[in-house]
C-alpha cells in the first residue's frame, strides 16, 4: 500500500491504529476549520501521551492521512497503510483515506479553488493507485453505508454521518457530486448515479454553439467566487456550477448565481466534460513578461496586492498548478502568488 506522489511535506503523527483491517475503498474529505497550510494541518495533530492508566495527558487523539493547505499543497500525516483518527468513527476509518482541507473558519467553510483542484487531483490518485475506477457519492448515509463497492469502485462518506458535526461543510457537501463525476471521468469510467433514483440535478449558466463565448462565460463564472466547469451536450457548450444528487440543494446554488445576476437553470441532462480553452494562463511560462488583472486577490486569500502591482509589468517566477508567482524583478525578491487565471502575457 503507497502514498502519494503528489505530496509535498511529510509529517508523520503516531496518532493511528496501526494496519488496516479493511481495504481501502472509501475516502473521507473534512474541513478543518481554517485556512492553514498543509504544514500547519499537521501540526494539529500533536502525538498523543497517555499516563500508566491510559488517560490522555497530552497531544490530541485525531489525525487524518492527507492534508490540503489552502494554496493547495498537500501534507502526509498518516501512511495510508495505516487507520487515521478522523472521522468519529473507528468502521469508517478503517477503509477510508481521510483528507483534512483548509477552510473558512464560519459557515459553511468554504474552500479556495486551489484546495478543490487539489483535492479532485489527490482523490484521482488515490483511487488510481487502489485500482478503482469510479468514485461514488450517493448523497444518503444509510444508502452509502449498506451499499458493499464492487473491487473498481471507491465511494464518498462524510463525518457528519458519525458525529454531530456540520463537517466537511455545505460548502464542500455540495460539491461532493462534482467531485465524484469529475474523478470518475479522468479515470476512465462512467459517470456515477449517486441518487437512490439516478438522477443528477445539473446547475448551468448559459449554453453556447461557438466555444469561445462559452469560454468568456466561464471566465465571469468564475470571477464571480463560483467553481465552474465546462460540458458539451446536444452540439452546445455549457457552463455548469455543480452536480446535485438533492434538487434542494441545486436551487440552492441556482439561486445564488441568480443572486449574482447569471441567468441560470438545472438540468438532469448529462454532458461530456470539455477543458476551456484558458489560452493566455494555459500558455505561460517561467519567465514571461505579464500583467495582473485589476480584480486579482492575493492566492488562497481575498486581499489586495499594492495598487501599484496592478500597472506593473511582471516576470512569471514560478507554476506550480494555478499557483503564479509574480515579481517585478527576473531574479531575487518576489512580489506574491496568484491565480494564473488573473495574468496575461504583457
Amino acid at each position: 500500500m503507497s502514498n502519494s506522489p503528489l505530496v509535498d511535506y511529510v509529517k508523520l503523527s503516531k496518532n493511528h491504529s496501526g494496519k488496516r483491517t479493511h481495504s481501502i475503498d472509501t475516502i473521507t474529505p473534512h474541513c478543518v476549520v481554517g485556512q492553514l497550510s498543509c504544514e500547519r494541518i499537521c501540526d494539529c495533530f500533536p502525538n498523543a501521551v497517555y499516563d500508566s492508566e491510559g488517560n490522555l495527558i497530552s497531544g490530541r487523539e485525531a489525525s487524518c492521512n492527507y492534508g490540503i493547505g489552502f494554496d493547495g499543497r498537500k501534507s502526509l500525516c498518516v501512511e495510508e497503510k495505516y487507520r487515521s483518527w478522523c472521522t468519529s468513527s473507528e468502521t469508517n476509518d478503517q477503509r477510508a483515506v481521510t483528507i483534512e482541507c483548509a477552510s473558512d473558519t464560519t459557515a459553511p467553510y468554504a474552500m479556495t479553488d486551489a484546495v478543490y483542484a487539489a483535492l479532485i487531483d489527490l482523490c484521482t490518485d488515490i483511487c488510481k493507485r487502489n485500482g478503482k475506477k469510479k468514485l461514488l457519492w450517493f448523497g444518503d448515509k444509510n444508502k452509502t453505508l449498506a451499499y458493499e463497492p464492487k473491487a473498481d469502485e471507491m465511494i464518498i462518506t462524510v463525518h457528519r454521518w458519525f458525529a454531530n458535526k456540520s463537517c466537511p461543510g455545505d460548502w464542500l457537501y455540495n460539491r461532493l457530486g462534482d467531485i465524484a463525476a469529475k474523478v470518475t471521468s479522468r479515470l476512465g469510467g462512467e459517470t456515477p448515479q449517486p441518487s437512490p433514483s439516478g438522477t443528477l440535478y445539473r446547475v448551468q449558466t448559459g449554453a453556447y454553439k461557438n466555444k469561445a463565448n462559452a469560454d468568456s462565460q466561464l471566465a465571469k463564472v468564475k470571477a464571480a467566487g463560483f467553481d465552474t466547469y465546462m460540458v458539451k451536450a446536444g452540439g452546445l457548450y455549457k457552463i455548469q456550477v455543480g452536480a446535485y444528487s438533492k434538487k434542494e440543494n441545486a436551487d440552492n446554488m441556482a439561486a445564488k448565481l441568480k443572486a449574482a445576476g447569471f441567468d441560470t437553470y438545472i438540468t438532469t441532462e448529462k454532458g461530456e466534460a470539455v477543458s476551456s480553452s484558458g489560452a493566455a494562463a494555459a500558455s505561460l511560462a517561467v519567465g514571461d513578461k505579464v500583467k495582473l488583472d485589476a480584480n486579482a486577490p492575493v492566492y488562497g486569500g481575498t486581499s489586495k496586492f499594492a495598487s501599484w502591482v496592478y500597472s506593473s509589468t511582471l516576470y512569471l517566477r514560478e507554476l506550480k498548478g494555478n499557483r503564479a508567482v509574480i515579481s517585478t524583478q527576473k531574479t531575487g525578491a518576489v512580489t506574491g502568488a496568484v491565480d494564473k487565471k488573473y495574468l496575461k502575457k504583457a
